[in-house]
């Protein structure tokens, strides 16, 4: 395996930081070494282009597989007053919600 960038002591003690992590419960040989080694997987990662698109990663949908945009007729008053006995004057009447006990 090729060398690649490591980390210095100063980045190391702000990663123990920023995971709080002290440095007398950890093994900073073994943490450095497994820290360089995920660097080192994002520099291998780095050598692929990416740049043609980077939207192919989520499938695409197209509006027009989705639904027509077919005016159709909505319900008549007729229909509606059937569907609930609490319709009046073209309103749905609803339990009161706001003001006293609420």
């Amino acid at each position: 395996m090729t060398a690649h960038k490591t980390i210095d002591e100063d980045t190391l003690e702000k990663l123990l930081y920023l995971s709080r992590l002290s440095p007398e419960s950890t093994n900073l040989t073994i943490l450095k070494k497994q820290v360089d080694d995920i660097v080192g997987y994002f520099e291998i990662l780095s050598k692929y282009d990416d740049s043609e698109n980077p939207y192919n990663a989520y499938p695409s949908t197209e509006v027009a597989k989705l639904r027509s945009d077919d005016v159709v007729p909505g319900l008549e008053i007729y229909d509606v007053k059937k569907i609930s006995k609490d319709f009046m004057d073209g309103y749905f009447q609803v339990p009161k919600v706001l003001g006293e006990g609420a």
